[in-house]
């Protein structure tokens, strides 16, 4: 992925975050926007969020996040400055849940192994 689509994808993502906490403070504190995706041609990105809770919560704050899809592109064309605004779709990032996992089991592992 070149240096260009990677800062596209980090601002894109900073911006979503920034607009997210501040026009909806109570709606979105359990929403963190993890990160984006934009394809080549800068016309559609995934926009991949973690929330707080089970795949209840995560089905509800999609739909919530997609009723949302038009407002945050209005503003992404206003604050971003590229020629065309993405299509946003949002994918529910469950890789939180099994980092966690996978580093409780290696410091296990850790404690386990017997120091020389």
């Amino acid at each position: 992925m070149s240096n260009r689509l990677l800062r596209v994808n980090e601002l894109l993502q900073r911006e979503t975050s920034a607009f997210l906490r501040k026009r909806y403070t109570s709606e979105a504190v359990g929403i963190t926007i993890t990160s984006v995706e934009i394809t080549g041609d800068l016309r559609e990105a995934k926009v991949y969020y973690s929330v707080l809770g089970d795949d209840t919560v995560a089905e509800k704050t999609g739909k919530w996040l997609r009723g949302r899809r038009d407002e945050i592109r209005e503003m992404l064309a206003k604050n971003v400055i590229i020629r065309h605004v993405p299509l946003l779709t949002f994918v529910h990032d469950n890789h939180a849940p099994r980092t966690l996992r996978v580093e409780t089991l290696l410091g296990e592992i850790d404690r386990e192994t017997p120091k020389p």
